[in-house]
């Protein structure tokens, strides 16, 4: 879907790549039938007819769609990366080209540059935040708190810049924000907790369709390739160590044993270690599982999973990479102080030598399967953006009702964008017959 619109105020790489961005934009729309659904439910609807929305997400081909119905629903949007290595430039231009969205996003970007991108989203005084690891309303809630020397150096200068009447304005202007990601979910209730929250959030990775979907088959997939496309590696035989056996480390694991590698698992839970093990997997501590990998991979949300002392265990040639939201999870500061390095020896591969032994790092630590590939695949990201769409409808609509608190999308909401995608992939199932409806119903019916 393309429409002629005047370029804004934005920051990104080439519009003269706006072509490409179209037609890769227009390729992943073919794999994403419930957004589409609700793109022209929203054309009609206009949920968010006149709001301002700021959105801190990963700049894809699938997030280009979700822009575009957000758009069709009414809303000013803003976009912003929500990882320095995850843009895709040619999109980022066909957003702002085609459709007249202020985009803010380079791939490559360094530190300052991208803090700024975030300033440049909140200086569009959003109404609804979008958020992809909490980036938008960490700072919102910086401001708040008017603990300004905790913010990223753009951002404090230009938030010193407001009066205080004018900060307040920015934070009780959010109506209510949504988040993506696991790693924002737990920073978002973390603050509901302590009573800091200013306003309601979707918990959108909450949502079945969205963690049984993408955090499983999407970043199992996607995590994958990144991989295979930074390294050109041979699974089939290698030992893969996955740090995590969330939904996202078990979806990777069960990829990585497709591929033929043997497979271990570390993990700090009991219950998930236990149906790692059950699962057929070898459970080691990392400390056990450092000597015998090829592969390690981190997929946690936690800080410092692989540390030195890991490191030093590892053998020669051993690969470490990251799909956990963060650039935290690999002590990338420690491998610094302690070997040489880095030399880049291939597009998103980083060569360490430490004791004598060469440790490869993967896409400087970030997301892998968005740094060096090109993310979740269309036909996932279709549920997990339907529910980002249908979040922010139920924002605007319900504000007067949601308490300043964590809050999962309405159940039916979950189930509609089941329903619509089964019926996208031509899959019926059955319905419940009224004997069974009152079976399920009453309490005194025996065997």
């Amino acid at each position: 879907m393309t429409t002629t619109a005047p370029h804004t105020a934005s920051d990104v790489k080439d519009l003269s790549q706006a072509d490409l961005g179209r037609r890769r934009t227009e390729w992943a729309e073919r794999s994403m039938p419930v957004l589409r659904q609700l793109r022209d439910r929203f054309a009609k609807e206009r949920p968010l007819a006149g709001r301002r929305l700021s959105a801190c997400l990963h700049v894809t081909t699938e997030t280009a769609n979700l822009m575009v119905a957000l758009q069709a629903g009414g809303a000013d949007v803003a976009l912003c990366a929500s990882n320095p290595l995850s843009t895709q430039d040619d999109v980022a231009a066909h957003l702002v080209k085609d459709h007249g969205i202020k985009v803010f996003a380079v791939k490559g970007e360094d530190h300052t540059t991208y803090y700024d991108h975030i300033r440049a989203a909140l200086a569009h005084r959003p109404e609804v935040t979008m958020d992809d690891g909490a980036d938008l309303v960490g700072a919102l809630h910086m401001i708040a708190l008017n603990r300004l020397d905790d913010l990223a150096p753009p951002v404090r200068r230009w938030v010193e810049q407001l009066s205080p009447a004018e900060r307040l304005a920015l934070v009780k202007g959010v109506t209510g924000s949504t988040e993506e990601t696991t790693t924002g979910v737990i920073r978002l209730k973390a603050m509901a907790k302590d009573g800091v929250l200013q306003f309601p959030v979707i918990a959108v990775n909450d949502s079945d369709t969205k963690h049984l979907f993408d955090n499983r088959y999407g970043t199992g997939q996607s995590t994958l390739d990144g991989i295979l496309r930074a390294t050109n590696l041979l699974i089939a035989g290698s030992t893969v160590v996955v740090a995590g056996y969330g939904w996202c480390g078990r979806g990777f694991a069960m990829r990585a044993r497709g591929a033929g590698a043997n497979v271990i698992v570390t993990e700090i839970d009991p219950m998930r270690a236990l149906e790692a093990q059950m699962d057929g997997y070898r459970v080691l501590p990392m400390a056990e599982a450092a000597p015998l990998g090829d592969v390690f991979v981190t997929l946690t949300g936690n800080v410092h999973v692989v540390r030195l002392e890991h490191m030093r265990r590892m053998k020669d040639g051993a690969v470490i990479a990251n799909a956990g939201h963060f650039n935290v999870e690999i002590d990338l500061e420690e491998l610094g102080r302690a070997a040489q390095g880095p030399a880049r020896v291939r597009e998103f591969v980083d060569q360490w030598v430490l004791g004598g032994k060469r440790l490869f790092v993967l896409a400087e630590g970030r997301l892998v399967n968005l740094a060096a590939a090109e993310g979740h695949p269309a036909s996932v990201m279709d549920m997990s953006f339907a529910n980002q769409a249908l979040a922010a409808e139920h924002v605007v609509r319900d504000a007067a009702k949601l308490t300043k608190d964590v809050h999962r999308l309405p159940a039916e909401l979950d189930q509609e964008i089941a329903r619509l995608k089964l019926a996208a992939m031509g899959v019926p199932i059955d319905t419940l017959t009224p004997e069974q409806q009152r079976y399920l119903a009453s309490w005194d019916q025996g065997t």
